[in-house]
């Protein structure tokens, strides 16, 4: 146990020994998140229109619940791309960082522009995976929705390295999954420790950034000060934001590590070449 979490640590200090060097990667998953809460904002209106209107006829309209399937399925496309866009921009400037180079803002976007249509392809199988899961799983009982939650977390760890493919070779979504899958199979075995170990890592840090907050918030309603109850709020949630911008960040440069070291078995700059083999766990 306690080597498993030093081994995630380790992991964990070497990507962000490389996001220091850069630290305007941290910009590619800021912008995500922006974006994202404009993508739920455009989609919130139709589908409260919808449910209106299915409440209203008594759910007997078919063509109002194909309605709220199409939107569903473009709701879901819309956060992928934009999910799979920025981290290809991320993803590609991080590999420029470990080949040596040095990457600014626009290289990434650069990269992930010139790959859009890929993204774009990857975004709608992604998007069509995850309606097939949902409308199993709104049709199975207790044990069917843990299968498919089993088979949702298979498929993540099966694509993880989709978008480090897309990014470094030209190949369309379909051949980026198999090839994700290809070096799932001879690399990693049946113990993924990269994936497990950052989120294990990130787990720790912010269940202490909870606890913290947690302890500001109470402190602050004892005061009785309103000037201090906000302020605690406030400072807490920039610290989750802040969190979880590290992780997208971190998983990124990560990615894009354990990307290039299995398709090379070269060391990475900024990675200790025997850090990365405890990512590669044998059967």
């Amino acid at each position: 146990m306690f080597t498993r979490l030093s081994r995630s640590w380790e992991l964990v200090k070497a990507s962000a020994s490389v996001l220091r060097q850069d630290k305007e990667l941290l910009l590619f998953p800021l912008i995500s998140m922006g974006a994202l809460v404009l993508v739920v904002a455009s989609f919130a209106l139709p589908v409260f229109g919808l449910g209106m209107l299915q409440s209203i006829s008594g759910g007997s309209d078919e063509r109002i619940s194909v309605g709220l399937y199409a939107v569903a399925f473009l709701f879901y496309f819309s956060q992928y791309f934009v999910i799979f866009f920025f981290n290809a921009a991320l993803v590609g400037a991080a590999m420029i960082r470990l080949d040596g180079g040095d990457p600014t803002f626009s290289d990434g976007m650069r990269i992930a522009t010139s790959k859009i249509g890929a993204i774009a392809g990857y975004a709608l199988v992604a998007a069509t995976v995850g309606m097939i899961l949902r409308a199993i799983q709104e049709r199975v009982g207790f044990i069917g929705r843990i299968i498919v939650g089993l088979l949702g977390a298979g498929w993540t760890v099966a694509t993880y390295m989709v978008v480090p493919v897309l990014v470094a070779r030209d190949v369309g979504p379909i051949e980026a999954v198999k090839e994700s899958t290809a070096l799932l199979k001879k690399t990693w075995g049946e113990n993924v420790i990269g994936q497990v170990g950052l989120a294990a890592a990130f787990g720790f840090i912010f269940f202490g950034v909870m606890l913290g907050g947690m302890t500001l918030v109470v402190a602050a309603f004892v005061s009785q000060s309103l000037f201090l109850i906000v302020t605690a709020f406030v400072v807490v949630i920039l610290a989750i934001g802040i969190t979880g911008l590290l992780q997208s960040a971190l998983t990124g440069i990560y990615a894009a590590a354990l990307y290039r070291y299995a398709t090379t078995g070269k060391s990475t700059q900024g990675f200790d070449s025997g850090a990365m083999k405890l990512a590669f766990a044998p059967k």
